[in-house]
């Protein structure tokens, strides 16, 4: 397992959670919920910064087929804007599926309402993603997901 801090980005429509992990990679936690638009990408590239961050996860929203839709390639767009602006700190895409909604089904059995819960979701579906990709470099010994190229 490699020692540094990641950044984990469930990208959303409205908005973008976002969430860290310790240097030794054994708990994520979440960071904040960025508003979705044109300032986005720059906000989570001064995370990055400031948490110095050896690596950017971001969730890949696949079908449970494991078939990308027109969500995928948005993210997949996002993803290598990204990139960009993180340089040299790679970015890898992950498999997101079902993040969302176990994110939800935690937060609900821990008694958070839907409705002042919105913004958290997305941050725990953050942790979700980077808890899920630390277990895998774990068991793999390799980096998860995908390598993003810079656009």
């Amino acid at each position: 397992m490699r020692r540094g801090r990641r950044i984990s980005v469930d990208v959303g429509d409205a908005r973008i959670g976002v969430a860290s992990c310790d240097p030794d990679g054994l708990l994520a936690t979440p960071v904040e919920t960025v508003p979705a638009g044109g300032k986005a990408r720059a906000r989570i590239a001064a995370i990055v910064a400031e948490y110095e961050a050896i690596e950017v996860v971001v969730g890949l929203p696949r079908s449970l087929s494991g078939k990308e839709g027109p969500a995928a390639a948005k993210v997949r767009t996002f993803a290598g804007g990204l990139a960009a602006l993180v340089a040299p700190v790679p970015v890898r895409l992950v498999d997101e599926r079902m993040s969302t909604v176990t994110a939800t089904h935690g937060l609900r059995a821990s008694g958070v309402k839907s409705k002042k819960g919105r913004s958290v979701i997305d941050q725990a579906a953050a942790v979700v993603i980077l808890q899920s990709a630390l277990e895998a470099e774990r068991v793999s010994g390799n980096p998860p997901g995908e390598s993003v190229e810079p656009s």
